[in-house]
C-alpha cells in the first residue's frame, strides 16, 4: 500500500498540472471502488483548482465548487498523461484538464477512493479524516506529543502503535520496521514501555526516514510509481524490510521476521532488545 512518502510524491507530481487550471470534466470508467463513486461526482464540470493538500494518505483537491477527496488504496497510482494517450487496463477514473493534461487513476485491486465534498461542507470533518492523528512532518509532532499519544495504546506493540492513524498518520508497514531499526527499539516492545527518551530518538528518525523517502521518490516494492511513471528508489535505503536471513548492516546478526498485527515485521534481535513491563 502506498504510504505517506508515496502519497506526498504523487501529490507533488500532479500539482503543476492542476493548480490554477480548470477541471473540464471527470470520466468514471469503473465506479465500484472502496465506495461506489457517486453519480454527482461523475457530473463535475468546469471547476477551477485552487489548492492541493495531503492529510495522512489522503489527497485533497480543493476547487471553487468543492473538494475531491481521494485515496490510492492498496495498489492505486495517479499518472499525468497527454489528453490523447490511450487508456490502460485498470484505468478507472480520469480528471480531464483544460491544459491538455489528464490525471488518470489506475488501481488493479480497486480499493481506491474518490469522494466529492461540496464547498458548504468541511472536508476535514469527513469520516475518513476527522479522527486522524499527528502529521509526522509538522512541528506539532514532538517527542512529548508521541509519548502522550502512546499512553492510550499502552498494551499495543510499538510497531502496531506507530501504524495506528489515530496516533500518527502515514506510517505503514515498511517504514515502521525501518524506523524502529534505526531507533534500536524492538517492534514487540509494549507502547507503554516506551519512554520520553525513546520518543526523543523515534521522532527525529520518523521525520528523517519519511523525508529521505520523499526525496528518493518513495519506495517501490511491487507496483508503486509516481505521477511521472517513475519508480521510487528509497528501496535502496532499506536496512531490514524484506531482508529476513540477511546480515544486519550494523552488527552482522541475521535479520529476523515475525508477524505483528497480521503484518510481516523485520528487525535485528541483537540491535533491538525487547523491553518488558516491570511488574
Amino acid at each position: 500500500m502506498p504510504e505517506l512518502p508515496e502519497v506526498e510524491v504523487t501529490l507533488r507530481g500532479i500539482s503543476s498540472s492542476l493548480i490554477n487550471s480548470k477541471i473540464r470534466e471527470v470520466r468514471v470508467h469503473y465506479p465500484k471502488l472502496r465506495e461506489n463513486i457517486s453519480p454527482e461526482f461523475q457530473t463535475l464540470r468546469n471547476m477551477k483548482v485552487l489548492s492541493l493538500s495531503r492529510r495522512g494518505k489522503y489527497i485533497i483537491i480543493r476547487t471553487d465548487l468543492g473538494s475531491i477527496l481521494m485515496h490510492l488504496g492498496m495498489s492505486g497510482h495517479l499518472l499525468v498523461c497527454p489528453h490523447d494517450s490511450p487508456l490502460k487496463k485498470h484505468d478507472h477514473v480520469e480528471i480531464i484538464m483544460d491544459n491538455d493534461k489528464v490525471i488518470r487513476f489506475n488501481d488493479q485491486r480497486r480499493f481506491g477512493l474518490f469522494l466529492w465534498i461540496p464547498k458548504d461542507q468541511d472536508v476535514y470533518k469527513n469520516k475518513y479524516l476527522i479522527n486522524l492523528g499527528y502529521e509526522p512532518l509538522t512541528d506539532e509532532f514532538t517527542p512529548a506529543a508521541l509519548f502522550n499519544a502512546l499512553q492510550r495504546y499502552s498494551k499495543k506493540p510499538i510497531k502496531q502503535a506507530l501504524m495506528t492513524n489515530e496516533i500518527v498518520v502515514g506510517i505503514g508497514n515498511i517504514y515502521a520496521s525501518e524506523i524502529l531499526f534505526s531507533s534500536r527499539i524492538h517492534p514487540l516492545t509494549p507502547a507503554g514501555c516506551i519512554t520520553v527518551s525513546d520518543c526523543e530518538k523515534i521522532v527525529p528518525v520518523i521525520k528523517e526516514t519519511l523525508l529521505t523517502s520523499i526525496e528518493n521518490g518513495g519506495t517501490t516494492i511491487r507496483d508503486f510509481s509516481g505521477a511521472d511513471g517513475k519508480m521510487g528508489y528509497f528501496v535502496q535505503n532499506l536496512n531490514v524490510y524484506g531482508k529476513s536471513g540477511e546480515k544486519c548492516p550494523v552488527c552482522g546478526h541475521a535479520i529476523e521476521s515475525i508477524v505483528i498485527g497480521g503484518r510481516n515485521t523485520y528487525f535485528c534481535p541483537k540491535c533491538q532488545k525487547l523491553k518488558k513491563p516491570v511488574n
